[in-house]
């Protein structure tokens, strides 16, 4: 009785589901599908990006190429080109980074140290003594006696209770933008800040940080969560041990770079705009697979499924490298700036910058009469494994078109493996599924034809 039951439930949901659908264009995601994991090009395009020019920090000789690369790239798939000037912050990590502690004057432990991106160098080898704390909270409590002249230990891990890591790593992130600015403010020397990721082994992430205005720049470097466990662990043993690191990081004059743009014409509204994006510059201690080369590929690949398929849009579509969003958010900006001085109207805009694992779903970003719009998308992709349509949400770069028109969307990829790989030198190529890879890029072509074919009955 139990599985007729289950039968007819499932019977029920599916009737449901078929008369929520327009049978052409369900037909037509399916297409989408089919192309992307037959044909899909993702996988080859993010190995030419990193493995052929590597990471992409603004400013950086691989920053240029792969702004050639993927212009080339969009010129040669039949998309017009648009190449748009920004200067970008240029930091260079240079070729010194190291570390240790002492228990005793002839017992040293070394640790794995990385410059947070933005962070000033150390002036030859910074050696003090070190003090541990969670938050700022704790710098308060222990006051400038206890912290003056040390280099703090920002030690508080990733919540492992939140399923979104994303929310995970929300909640720690301040101490690496923040922490030096903070513990500056206390006389520390300098700061240390245990990686932020999920996982315990010897990789450092880096991430950009800050200073203030009025405040003492000092140097800022993250450490491996196995390293911190260690630091910990000594400190326990012995509060008066010393910790050593080097940087020989800097900050250069600004670079002149672009924002790079391929679109396919629309025929109805061709002065209507639908963008999908990721952010084209890396952090370079990996290649910037998942973050974010796997969000510029799968934008250039939704136009090519689409194109390759005959597709002929009613608005412009656009597939958009936005550069220097890991530490600045310059390129968003301009381009953000140009839709507005033009105008340019956007009609929608969605944001691929959450790795290329398997997608889960949509996070949208509008008012209550967009969302529910969209929401009605969710029985085309159910086949597919994309489950849901959420409010709240979009991304970082198209967060900047936002006003109280343009609908703002944003791809969830599964999330439980990205920070192992965020930010650190084990975001290469290897860490990428093709298979996963290509079916993000099939959600963000099926996204986009939906939007495309119905926004302007709303």
């Amino acid at each position: 009785m139990k599985s007729i039951i289950s039968f007819t439930l499932l019977s029920i949901v599916t009737i449901v589901s078929q008369a929520q659908v327009d049978s052409t264009h369900f037909k037509f995601v399916k297409r989408i599908y089919e192309e992307a994991l037959v044909n899909g090009k993702s996988h080859e395009f993010l190995t030419t990006l990193c493995n052929d020019i590597g990471p992409r920090l603004s400013g950086s000789p691989q920053a240029a190429e792969a702004v050639e690369y993927t212009s080339q790239l969009m010129d040669s798939l039949g998309f017009e080109v648009l190449k748009r000037d920004v200067d970008v912050p240029h930091w260079v990590r240079g070729d010194i980074e190291m570390g240790y502690f002492e228990v005793s004057p002839n017992s040293k432990t070394r640790i794995r140290v990385t410059a947070l991106g933005g962070s000033v160098k150390t002036d030859d080898l910074l050696t003090a003594k070190v003090i541990e704390v969670q938050n700022f909270g704790d710098l308060s409590r222990l006051g400038k006696d206890a912290i003056q002249d040390k280099i703090v230990f920002f030690n508080r891990p990733m919540n492992p209770v939140h399923l979104s890591t994303f929310t995970a790593y929300g909640g720690g992130v301040d101490q690496r933008w923040a922490g030096a600015m903070e513990a500056a403010k206390f006389g520390a020397k300098g700061v240390l800040v245990r990686s932020l990721t999920l996982r315990l082994d010897t990789l450092p992430h880096t991430g950009s940080m800050g200073y203030k205005d009025g405040v003492e720049k000092i140097p800022a470097a993250a450490i491996s969560t196995v390293d911190a466990e260690a630091l910990h662990k000594a400190l326990k043993s012995n509060p008066d041990l010393s910790v050593s690191f080097k940087l020989s990081c800097e900050t250069l004059p600004d670079a002149h770079s672009h924002n790079v743009i391929g679109q396919l014409i629309g025929t109805k509204y061709p002065e209507k705009y639908i963008a999908v994006g990721g952010h084209l510059d890396s952090w370079d201690l990996g290649t910037g697979a998942h973050d974010d080369g796997a969000g510029c590929v799968q934008s250039i690949e939704a136009l090519r499924i689409l194109n390759d398929l005959g597709y002929t849009p009613k608005h412009t579509i656009r597939a958009v490298m936005f550069m220097n969003e890991e530490n600045g958010l310059r390129g968003a900006k301009k381009y953000a700036e140009r839709a507005k001085s033009i105008p340019e109207e956007h009609v929608m805009a969605v944001e691929t910058d959450a790795g290329g694992s398997a997608p889960l779903g949509f996070r949208v970003d509008g008012n209550k009469k967009q969302v529910s719009y969209v929401q009605g998308f969710t029985p085309y992709f159910e086949p597919y494994g994309v489950y849901w349509i959420k409010e709240g949400g979009s991304g970082a770069d198209v967060g900047q078109l936002k006003n109280d028109v343009v609908l703002l969307a944003g791809l969830s990829p599964n999330s439980q493996r990205y920070f192992d790989y965020h930010h650190a030198a084990s975001d290469i190529i290897e860490a990428v599924n093709p298979r996963e890879l290509e079916l993000g890029a099939a959600a963000l072509a099926a996204f986009i034809y939906l939007i495309d074919q119905t926004i302007d009955q709303q």
